[in-house]
């Protein structure tokens, strides 16, 4: 088979190195760094498993910023380009996915579209329509930043959203799961074939029940530091019931990252006209966390004390959302920096991996030395080994010491 996959992320990145074990696979992007990097064997990501497969891997993979006629050839076309969030259209925004189908449908109306991308529910029967090509399918991606590649070669499962009337395009779908599970290296994955706004809907809803454990045992754990209880404690006894299980329950400055801060606004949008309480709550909570982890620093650095004539430097320990990542979008620590700036706090923040020298007015150090003599109070979404020495002035939620 030939197959194109529109975006070099994580989604599009780890399709294209399962799928390459046995087809040959072109992977386009608009960036030429990320192009030349992936041909030269290399990930650009943090990720070493995707690192080692393009490396030492017999891959049929080739990395393209020119369309060409990846599109032409191709029997399915993967469609892996971001969608973002929009809070002025309430939406996500889809333009990418859409120059994709539009040019696909231009040269090759008879390649099967495969929507990777996150999208709203009803958006995949809306473009068939607009764009006049009944050729597409919606399959969600359940994978973990830092772990994508493990997640797709072990997948929890594979959901196809096809129209159930269509025999051909559903025959399509079973091709393509192949394909899926011919690359994975897990036995017995869980397959389900639904139709297309209840395949948008599982992706939006399963990120969604994640936000809300993350939001419920940050809230516990509010609960427990203003009442001076411990949380790890309350956590366990809870997470003994089979029925909850010990799993993302590690308190945190709040949910972040790709996927849950879009995926709970976007399925709040989707509740328009639709009575909800728990799904706004869910959106409304993270901001509330925010609110109070940022009020707990202040405290913790004298802000607002009388006693302290010059407020101490809040230093901020990487802008990432957890260890092993490169990801700033939507991290839970640009919320509590925001906050901490607006509120007029001296902060100086320590991201080796951030460019310039500045963000948000505070200054950027790349040189750890210099940022923990600096820094009066350190604060920390996640823990690392490197914060051992200067425990005694960390703030940190993170009472696992993992993700």
């Amino acid at each position: 088979m030939k197959i194109t996959v529109a975006g070099i992320g994580y989604v599009g990145l780890a399709n294209a190195i399962l799928l390459a074990q046995h087809n040959d696979v072109t992977i386009l992007d608009l960036l030429q760094e990320r192009v030349d990097t992936v041909n030269s064997g290399r990930s650009p990501f943090m990720d070493n498993e995707i690192e080692e497969y393009l490396a030492d891997k017999k891959l049929n993979l080739t990395a393209e910023v020119s369309e060409s006629d990846a599109y032409r050839d191709a029997d399915y076309v993967l469609v892996a380009t971001p969608t973002d969030y929009d809070p002025d259209k309430n939406y996500f925004d889809t333009h990418c996915v859409e120059e994709v189908i539009q040019r696909v449908t231009e040269v090759n109306p008879n390649a099967v579209i495969v929507i990777k991308s996150t999208v709203p529910v009803g958006y995949t029967a809306s473009v068939r329509e607009r764009l006049g090509n009944n050729n597409i399918l919606f399959s969600p991606e359940f994978l973990r930043e830092g772990s994508a590649l493990y997640d797709i070669l072990y997948p929890s499962r594979i959901i196809m959203g096809v129209p159930l009337n269509d025999r051909q395009l559903a025959d399509a779908a079973q091709r393509f799961v192949f394909l899926l599970k011919q690359g994975a290296l897990k036995e017995d994955i869980p397959v389900l074939l639904t139709a297309l706004d209840e395949a948008e809907a599982v992706k939006l809803f399963s990120n969604t029940y994640l936000a809300l454990r993350v939001a419920f045992f940050n809230e516990l754990d509010t609960y427990a530091e203003i009442r001076g209880m411990d949380t790890k404690q309350i956590i366990e006894g809870i997470c003994c019931d089979p029925r909850i299980g010990d799993y993302y329950n590690n308190p945190s400055f709040g949910y972040g990252g790709y996927c849950l801060p879009k995926d709970t606004k976007q399925l709040l949008a989707n509740y328009r006209n639709v009575p909800n309480n728990i799904i706004k709550a869910i959106v409304e909570a993270n901001s509330t966390r925010k609110d109070f982890i940022t009020q707990r620093i202040l405290e913790k650095a004298g802000y607002g004390s009388e006693s302290r004539e010059c407020p101490c430097v809040i230093g901020v320990y990487r802008l990432t959302m957890k260890k092993n990542s490169d990801n700033f979008r939507q991290s839970s620590m640009l919320g509590v920096l925001k906050r901490l700036t607006d509120k007029g706090a001296e902060v100086v923040i320590y991201e080796p991996n951030f460019p310039e020298e500045s963000y948000m007015g505070n200054k950027v150090l790349s040189d750890w030395e210099t940022f923990k003599s600096m820094s009066s109070v350190i604060i920390a979404n996640r823990y690392s080994p490197e914060l051992e020495p200067v425990m005694d002035k960390v703030y940190t939620r993170d009472i696992y010491f993992r993700d």
